[in-house]
């Protein structure tokens, strides 16, 4: 998808509809400017939480077991502790 915009006195480019829906960009997404070469990239910013997000999605269907997280770093801390000694 190629679209061409004029950049304004501030050096302001509206992002066409089309690439902002299909990047998934709404009102407030951060975006990433990269140089390379001589062109410009431009990225949505992709955070953590995202990702925590999607995989949380993802996978917590695929658990089937609970698990207890405290009781797993605590057993850590207890080894980390032994080893040390």
């Amino acid at each position: 998808m190629i679209k061409s915009r004029t950049v304004g006195p501030k050096g302001q480019v509206v992002i066409p509809e089309e690439i902002r829906r299909a990047l998934g960009m709404k009102p407030g997404t951060n975006v990433r400017f990269e140089l390379r070469n001589k062109e410009l990239i431009v990225k949505p910013e992709v955070r953590l939480e995202d990702y925590a997000e999607y995989y949380t999605r993802t996978f917590a269907k695929k658990i089937s077991k609970k698990i207890n997280l405290r009781k797993i770093i605590e057993e850590e801390v207890k080894e980390r502790i032994a080893i040390s000694r």
